[in-house]
């Protein structure tokens, strides 16, 4: 099994509901962005999937999100957790790359990783 991975990133604020801590308070962050593709065959080319293909399709998907305040999206019911961007983004993602007649890339998408530090991260993946 292949596993390709790429990066981007987005500052956006939000807050919290139901929550009882200071992230109840609006607040923003630089958010790492990560994708993840699998597959078992590479193209002709050696490749499981152009990086730069990847990479344009991630980037579109978090420059909907970015300098937004999160919680004015109606995507995130006024609750945009790491998590719920994550399943969002990935979402979002294969859309991307089935619009830019990428399916195969589509189906191959595995995970999505969403940082909101350094050393916090959510998933949203298949399995």
């Amino acid at each position: 099994m292949f596993e390709v991975r790429v990066e981007s990133d987005f500052a956006a604020a939000h807050f919290l509901r139901d929550y009882h801590g200071k992230c109840e308070n609006i607040h923003g962050h630089n958010y790492k962005v990560f994708a993840h593709i699998r597959g078992e065959t590479l193209d002709a080319g050696g490749m499981l999937l152009d990086f730069a293909q990847l990479k344009s399709a991630l980037r579109g998907v978090c420059k909907t999100l970015d300098h937004r305040n999160l919680n004015d999206l109606p995507v995130f019911d006024q609750n945009p957790s790491a998590e719920r961007i994550a399943m969002y983004i990935f979402k979002a993602l294969q859309n991307q790359l089935e619009e830019n007649g990428l399916p195969e890339a589509a189906k191959m998408l595995y995970a999505v990783d969403v940082f909101e530090t350094p050393t916090s991260r959510a998933r949203y993946s298949l399995n």
